[in-house]
């Protein structure tokens, strides 16, 4: 059976908690620098989410989040004299560094290009994904790379947050020529906190989290939708296109186009116009037949439990360095409701995994030993130990917590006073 949640383990296991804890921490020394700031649209000065924040010339990236906020960590070392901030629909834009580090406001201008008209005949838009398909090997990492990433995983119940999971983690990658058997993740620094309101005593936790670092790489994980069956089980159509760092995007919408006894997916492939790489998929589970997807979703619950899934949705972004394209951001959201049978009221909630690469090592000189990696039948929370130090991740790049995991993680870190 050929489907993400099979393929790559990404399963909610739904029980009552238990508190298990284990870490292994790490130090760091270098000096650096740290640059804030909040990404919006230069035009209707609307919040941008999900903007790449890097450092030209090098591997050092963030993203904003859903607030639009960033806070990037710049090693002195690297000399750097300016930030690049892309957006896809944007124009790029690379700004000085200044001694001012207060948090600023950055603009990014919307795209007023569009391509060539072409003439859309039947098949185009799929030829256009084969064609990306086949050059997969000329466009992505030819060598093995090692990734700092940082991973966080929130389970929300209602508008609070119940179970916030942070981590640094390495990722070990083998060039896009092989396939996926030796790509490992390991947790190099985390934390977690957990409600412990008896209320919250239901667990809702994903099986798999980090490991999505691997399995969610659907450009070197073809058996998600890119292999040569999965391409056949979709219908095709030519979108509006966009800018993407400054270079004009194909943007090819998809939809199941045949019945399967598993749940397939809804979405968007972004394709370079010039080299055909794949820089961005958006997707989202088909929902319709709710038994196929409720299988596909959920390994485990209590009995009497009822489980309805409201929304399934996938992003994962790729970046572009010396002509090579190396994964850049991953993100799954999950909404269901929960009900106990004979209860008047449900309880709805969200469970958020995402995931930025913010440095690389090109030339790694050993990968992750299997004994040491993340797999992928395991839960990330239950893997990290409760929060204690208050500048925990040091010169480590993380994505900015939003003004509400903010107050959750205050809330949250009162229960345990």
């Amino acid at each position: 059976m050929k489907t993400l949640f099979k393929s790559m383990g990404y399963l909610l296991l739904i029980m009552f908690f238990a508190n298990i804890q284990s870490i292994a921490v790490a130090s760091v020394t270098e000096n650096y620098f740290t640059i804030n700031g909040i990404v919006k649209d230069s035009e209707t000065k609307k919040i941008l989410q999900y903007v790449t924040v890097s450092i030209p010339g090098s591997s050092t990236t963030t993203i904003s989040n859903v607030e639009g906020e960033f806070s990037l960590k710049v090693k002195t070392s690297l000399n750097a004299k300016e930030i690049e901030i892309s957006h896809v629909g944007y124009l790029s834009s690379r700004i000085p560094i200044s001694n001012d580090q207060q948090s600023k406001t950055y603009f990014l201008r919307p795209n007023a290009y569009v391509l060539k008209e072409v003439v859309v005949i039947p098949g185009f838009a799929r030829s256009l994904v084969e064609q990306a398909v086949a050059k997969i090997e000329n466009n992505y990492s030819p060598a093995s790379n090692m990734f700092n990433s940082f991973y966080r995983e929130t389970v929300q119940k209602g508008k609070r947050y119940i179970q916030v999971s942070e981590a640094v983690l390495n990722l070990y990658k083998e060039p896009y020529s092989k396939g996926i058997d030796r790509d490992r993740v390991r947790i190099f620094k985390g934390r977690k906190l957990v409600s412990q309101k008896s209320k919250d005593t239901l667990a809702v936790k994903l099986m798999g989290g980090p490991y999505m670092a691997v399995l969610l790489d659907v450009v070197k994980n073809r058996d998600i939708l890119l292999d040569k069956e999965m391409i056949s089980s979709y219908d095709y159509t030519m979108e509006e296109p966009v800018n993407l760092d400054n270079r004009l995007q194909y943007v090819i919408g998809f939809r199941p186009a045949v019945v399967l006894p598993y749940a397939l997916y809804f979405g968007k492939y972004y394709i370079d116009q010039e080299t055909m790489a794949f820089t961005r998929i958006e997707f989202s589970l088909d929902l319709r037949d709710r038994d196929k997807a409720i299988s596909q979703i959920l390994i485990k619950k209590p009995a009497g439990l009822r489980f309805k899934p409201l929304d399934v949705n996938f992003l994962v972004t790729y970046k572009v360095q010396n002509g090579i394209s190396y994964m850049n951001y991953m993100r799954t959201e999950s909404q269901f409701t929960c009900d106990w049978k004979r209860r008047l009221f449900k309880s709805k909630y969200d469970i958020v995994a995402e995931m930025v690469s913010t440095e690389r090592d090109d030339t790694p000189k050993e990968s992750i030993p299997y004994k040491e990696s993340f797999k992928y039948e395991q839960m990330f929370s239950d893997k990290v130990e409760n929060f204690t130090d208050e500048d925990f991740w040091g010169e480590y790049n993380i994505i900015a917590p939003t003004e509400s995991l903010l107050d959750g993680l205050t809330k949250l870190k009162k229960q345990y006073k």
